[in-house]
């Protein structure tokens, strides 16, 4: 038996969910990746996964053992790339991901430029508004926004955003400016899910931290729609500053309670710090973390040239 073969296979099998599947991907007839799989579990003695009619799992004893097959696999990739001269120029196929609208306003511009000047590496980009594991879904980087839990990841800071309460001029014309957080329950509000809850905004740092009553008129689960209610004059809401960056710098929306304000959240690129890092993947990071650093910087100087 090849065993890094049968890892491989392996592999395909719990990535593509079912031998079915992994046999299409890797056109090899289902019977000889269901021997291969078996000879695995032979050789080791233990059942690696569970099969039924609908779908397949590993064991325990399965799980840690995809995770060892998986590092000594990219070790091998390593090795052979260094062997073969790959290392002389980057390529290869790069994940990366990151919150929907920062992606889209931040990550996109990016990673167009990144991929015309490197054009033998391909990137697949995962906009999403959750937490990504980026060793059970293949990651090699991500942006994290706010702080980050003591881990294994290696993090670089390239910027950081406010949270920032606003609404239309005609809004506070008609209704008034407030000045302190707790004249929010004399006005309309609009409430971001994702970010406010519907009954109190919270606003300073440390022992100046409070929680301020708010009536919510509407109650929204995206930024994009709490930034159009409030361009339509239903209300003030609170959303970050890179959300609202645009609407601030066409006067569309005017800051408020900006002295009031909680503290900044961090924002870092972060992966898994493996050694030697990939060449496609410190290519990535010494093109994107400046340009991310100097995205962000303009964004805020524009929005407090605004407030």
């Amino acid at each position: 038996m090849d065993r890094l073969d049968a890892m491989s296979v392996l592999l395909a099998v719990v990535d593509a969910g079912s031998m079915s599947a992994a046999a299409r991907r890797l056109g090899m007839p289902l019977a000889t990746v269901s021997r291969k799989v078996g000879e695995l579990e032979s050789h080791l003695k233990t059942r690696l996964l569970i099969r039924t009619t609908r779908q397949l799992s590993l064991t325990e004893a399965g799980q840690s053992y995809v995770a060892a097959c998986r590092r000594i696999l990219e070790e091998i990739g390593e090795a052979e790339r260094a062997a073969t001269g790959e290392y002389t120029a980057p390529k290869g196929d790069l994940a990366v991901t990151a919150p929907v609208v920062f992606g889209r306003l931040h990550v996109v511009p990016v990673v167009a430029e990144f991929l015309a000047l490197y054009p033998e590496i391909d990137v697949r980009l995962l906009l999403a508004d959750r937490l990504v594991h980026l060793t059970e879904e293949h990651v090699d980087v991500a942006v994290r926004i706010g702080e980050l839990p003591d881990s294994a990841l290696v993090a670089t800071r390239v910027g950081e955003i406010r949270r920032v309460v606003c609404a239309s001029s005609r809004y506070l014309a008609s209704h008034g400016v407030p000045v302190h957080p707790h004249d929010l329950a004399r006005h309309q509000c609009i409430s971001f899910e994702g970010l406010t809850s519907a009954q109190a905004w919270d606003f300073g740092s440390g022992k100046s931290r409070m929680s301020a009553p708010v009536r919510s008129r509407l109650v929204v689960n995206t930024a994009e729609a709490a930034i159009a209610a409030a361009i339509l004059d239903v209300g003030l809401t609170q959303v970050l500053s890179y959300q609202v960056a645009s609407a601030v710098g066409d006067a569309e929306l005017e800051i408020v309670l900006d002295e009031f304000e909680p503290a900044s959240w961090p924002v870092n690129l972060v992966h898994a710090g493996q050694t030697p890092l990939p060449l496609k993947l410190r290519a990535f990071l010494d093109f994107a973390i400046p340009r991310l650093r100097a995205r962000m910087s303009q964004e805020l100087v524009g929005i407090k040239a605004k407030a």
